[in-house]
């Protein structure tokens, strides 16, 4: 099964949210509304929790985990991910912060404790250190990943058509009764 219980919390999925059947998403888990999850997709809220905004897309074969908390990290790191995200194939993010507005490209790591701030993009194959910032409105590139250049207006403007486009996509798989 595609969503499942750890130790008493149920993952809790908004209105129109896609979870494809291959995918798992376990424990504490908040998918928002017009999300989707595709498939061999984890998301593991199993030591801590995940959020995930709205119109939000991760894609096939992505893992999306936490930091715990421990002795050698007192509160540990949730995942918090904001809206109109869209995470590329084979992208893992762990025990970070994403905010509103981001395209995170293929093959993408993001390690514990960092922040990436609204409407960044980051190029393929990225690595992003525990605890680095990515700070807004810049294209970020390499591993480790480095500042590129500033935003162009047109690549803004792809973040909420990205996310809508997912939306419809998602929206077509649940009218065709293929989901969770």
């Amino acid at each position: 099964m595609a969503i499942r219980k750890y130790q008493g919390t149920t993952p809790t999925l908004g209105n129109k949210v896609f979870v494809d059947a291959t995918a798992v998403v376990i424990g504490d888990v908040v998918l928002g509304d017009d999300s989707s999850v595709w498939p061999l997709t984890v998301i593991r809220g199993d030591m801590h929790r995940i959020r995930i905004g709205e119109r939000t897309s991760v894609q096939d074969g992505s893992v999306l985990h936490i930091t715990h908390t421990g002795p050698f990290n007192p509160d540990g790191f949730p995942l918090l991910i904001g809206d109109d995200v869209t995470i590329g194939h084979k992208v893992m993010l762990h025990g970070c912060t994403v905010g509103n507005r981001i395209l995170i490209g293929m093959g993408s790591t993001v390690m514990d404790g960092a922040v990436i701030e609204d409407e960044v993009i980051i190029g393929a194959g990225s690595l992003v250190p525990p605890g680095r910032v990515l700070e807004s409105g810049f294209l970020y590139v390499g591993s480790p990943a480095k500042q590129a250049r500033p935003l162009t207006e047109k690549e803004r403007a792809f973040f909420t058509y990205s996310a809508a486009n997912y939306v419809r996509l998602k929206d077509q798989h649940l009218a065709e009764g293929y989901d969770s």
